[in-house]
């Protein structure tokens, strides 16, 4: 008796159905035995701190991890809801391709087989909510383009804003959508959609500017190397071929850049996949792209190659084998990490999920209940934090380390004048002890009345200066107090020193500093107060482009990163 059309839909989800409830099996156990990986630590310290925005992100991977933190504290409460949304934006990839009479298996050999969705089934950092969401974007836009539905515009636009919640990178998924459809423009609802997402929006926009566009200045221009590395241009390919799958990535692509364009959707996907893969290219010019910031590439990358073998052509016979070995590779890839296997555990980033939950027991018990302070490393202060369950653990960004949250959140304030341990695993350091564990050796100090100003806003009143050998020049700063109490510069009666440095950096890391003149610690600031500092600068007696960083810095640190840059030539 022929089946009826409802039960060869029941069958054909039958496969699909069975690899989603393993999918979410494998991530589930992944998620539960490792420890957390170098950034998500980071991520469960936002959640510690809601708020509409972040140094480095917007505020989505916060929320994703408070609400399975607040279900259990432990590794799986904190990627659970990466792990549901994982399974979750699967099975939307599925209900997208109906339209195109996609064959199951071929679906979940292309799904299981491309190496970056295996990484963000389980790993919580932004990029997980930026794919759920990116999905869901494609889901809806899909039925918008074929239904002028208002009910449409409004699930759009708060999916757009969902989206650029998650990860500034969305900004991508969000304008190759518009070029590649300007009818969109023509529509009423489409203004509804914009309307919404930006009303969504202006909660971080606010944030942005009580904040000074932190984020803005990071990624902007903190972010861009000094010199063009070519390194960072010629691995980017290999590196995106492996996120595709370390066996038919090079098919998968190929396969997708050839499909032929049918339909507004289809060009949507095709623009949207080899936009994001360019963009990111080009700012290989300007520094480092790490191969899995091209992550919402993959997703229409994975829908293209699908839709590309129901067309002429179609797929080759030899690609399921290939693809079943492919998959094994990564599932045994996946289980050496589960089980620690030693020639897993050494690679990369990979060794940073073992050994440091009990690096933070270790610390704890020699800490007590003071603060800890770790310079240029705000990880493993979130790891500190994460895993002995406190706000104690604290990064102390120096002059020539990056900014991070750590220069925003009240910790500093709250250890000022308190007893703090020194953790650092520098050992040129003038340290009094050490541990020595499992993920290596760290050396230790006491500091007594912990004294810094990290906070402490110094401002240019030049964007760049041109000089001459020899030269002499006032710069009149301004210094603000951001603290909710009195700042005091002095020496008199203090055990740690404090001074402020120009620094000029050359393009090849040296450095160039001059002290400030005594009179810099007779400044005394209240609460929110500004005062302006003449500060009297020596030009560099090498000819050649520096740039300019004024720093605080009180022993035994060294120096914080109180100004912008700015640009000096000198002639």
């Amino acid at each position: 008796m022929p089946l009826s059309p409802t039960q060869k839909v029941v069958q054909s989800d039958k496969p699909i159905w069975y690899f989603l409830l393993c999918w979410t099996i494998f991530n589930l156990a992944q998620a539960y035995r490792l420890e957390l990986q170098a950034d998500e630590a980071y991520y469960w310290l936002y959640s510690r701190f809601l708020d509409w925005g972040y140094f480095d992100h917007p505020p989505m991977v916060a929320l994703f991890i408070r609400i399975g933190d607040t279900l259990m504290h432990n590794e799986l409460g904190l990627r659970l809801l990466t792990v549901l949304t994982s399974t979750a934006s699967i099975y939307l990839l599925w209900l997208i391709l109906k339209k195109y009479a996609v064959d199951a298996w071929a679906f979940i050999l292309v799904i299981s087989g491309i190496f970056i969705f295996h990484i963000y089934g389980f790993t919580t950092t932004p990029d997980a909510p930026l794919f759920f969401f990116a999905v869901l974007f494609y889901f809806f836009y899909q039925k918008y383009i074929d239904h002028d539905k208002w009910t449409l515009a409004l699930a759009l636009g708060i999916v757009v804003a969902c989206l650029l919640y998650s990860k500034y990178h969305a900004a991508l998924l969000i304008l190759f959508t518009v070029a590649c459809n300007i009818k969109l423009l023509k529509r009423p609802s489409f203004w509804l959609i914009v309307f919404l997402a930006a009303i969504l929006y202006i909660p971080h926009i606010l944030w942005q500017v009580q904040h000074g566009y932190p984020s803005v200045n990071y990624h902007l221009y903190d972010r861009s190397a000094a010199t063009y590395d070519s390194a960072n241009s010629f691995l980017y390919l290999p590196g995106q071929l492996l996120m595709a799958g370390p066996l038919i990535g090079w098919f998968l692509f190929y396969k997708a850049f050839t499909v032929k364009i049918k339909d507004a959707f289809i060009r949507c996907l095709l623009v949207n996949c080899i936009g994001t893969l360019v963009f990111f290219f080009i700012s290989t010019f300007r520094g480092e792209a790490q191969p899995h910031w091209t992550l919402i590439a993959f997703a229409p990358l994975a829908m293209l190659v699908l839709i590309g073998f129901k067309q002429p052509g179609g797929r080759p016979a030899w690609f399921y084998p290939v693809a079943i070995i492919n998959m094994l590779v990564i599932v045994l890839f996946r289980l050496g990490v589960l089980f620690a296997v030693p020639v897993v555990t050494q690679i990369g980033q990979i060794k940073s999920y073992y050994g440091y939950k009990d690096w933070a027991h270790i610390v704890k018990q020699k800490a007590g209940d003071a603060y800890v302070i770790m310079d240029d490393n705000f990880q493993n202060p979130a790891k500190y934090d994460y895993y002995n369950n406190t706000l104690k653990g604290f990064s102390y960004d120096t002059r020539n380390y990056r900014r991070t949250q750590f220069d925003i959140w009240p910790i500093e304030e709250q250890m000022q004048h308190q007893r703090a341990l020194h953790l650092t695993d520098d050992p040129t350091k003038n340290t009094t002890d050490s541990i020595k564990i499992k993920v290596g050796k760290w050396y230790v100090e006491w500091i007594d009345d912990v004294r810094t100003y990290q906070k402490v806003k110094v401002e240019i009143p030049y964007h760049e200066l041109k000089l001459h050998t020899g030269d002499k020049k006032d710069i009149d700063l301004t210094i603000t107090n951001p603290y909710p109490y009195q700042i005091n510069f002095s020496n008199n009666k203090t055990l740690h020193e404090v001074a402020m440095d120009a620094c000029f950096y050359r393009d090849d890391g040296s450095a160039y500093t001059q002290r400030a003149p005594g009179s810099f610690n007779n400044l005394v600031l209240n609460a929110g107060e500004s005062k302006h500092f003449i500060f009297n600068i020596n030009s560099p007696s090498q000819k050649g482009k520096y740039e300019l960083m004024f720093s605080i810095s009180t022993a035994p640190f060294g120096g914080s990163k109180n100004s912008n840059f700015i640009a000096v030539e000198v002639e």
